[in-house]
Parts: structure tokens; C-alpha cells; sequence
């Protein structure tokens, strides 16, 4: 399983980014998606998640501004980024978990600045 993360970029506090996650290979539907970012001398957190039924969770600094969601036929997972802030500075990396595995993309570097 491999999973391509793409979408992130230099923007100005207050604007919009849309990430893409992209699985390749025998990645079933029932996979549990997420997003984790990890900003310079922090630690990696969970950002938002996705259940295949389509229930969603979110990390409190983010609820309100950031939405997930899936396309499974196409094996991909999004997370749209609004109002964004010099904060939401990090590397996003999505997650895949099934079966007790967890498999892990490459990540795709955010940084909110004016």
C-alpha cells in the first residue's frame, strides 16, 4: 500500500487549501483514513479522521475549519482547510489503518504566512 499526498503550499492566514491523499494498491474500503500534521519541534498530532462509514473526527484547534472526507471508489481521502492560520504550519501526512496495520504517505508541507 502506498499512500500520495499532495495539495500543500504557502498561503496567506485567512486562505484555503485542499490536500489530497491518494492510495495505490490493496487498500481495502474498510481502512480507517486520516490526517496528522507535525509542525518544527513538535509532536505529531491527529488532525481529522474518517471512518469508511463516513464518520468524522476532529482535533479541537481545527473543528469549524477543516472538513474530511473520502472517495473510496478512488481511493482517495481529502481534507479541505479553510481560515487558515500561522499555526496550521506543518507537514500533513495521512494515515491508513486496517487490520492492526498502519501505513503511512509521504508528507506535503503547509505553511500559513503573511
Amino acid at each position: 500500500v502506498q499512500l500520495q499526498a499532495s495539495g500543500g503550499g504557502l498561503v496567506q492566514p485567512g486562505e484555503s487549501l485542499r490536500l489530497s491523499c491518494a492510495a495505490s494498491g490493496s487498500i481495502p474500503s474498510t481502512a480507517l483514513m486520516a490526517w496528522y500534521r507535525q509542525a518544527p519541534g513538535k509532536q505529531r498530532e491527529l488532525v481529522a479522521r474518517i471512518t469508511p462509514g463516513g464518520t468524522t473526527m476532529y482535533a479541537d484547534s481545527v473543528k469549524g475549519r477543516f472538513s474530511i472526507s473520502r472517495v473510496i471508489a478512488k481511493k482517495t481521502v481529502y481534507l479541505q482547510m479553510n481560515s487558515l492560520k500561522p499555526e496550521d504550519t506543518a507537514v500533513y501526512s495521512c494515515n491508513a489503518a486496517v487490520g492492526g496495520a498502519a501505513f503511512w504517505g509521504q508528507g506535503t508541507q503547509v505553511t500559513v504566512s503573511s
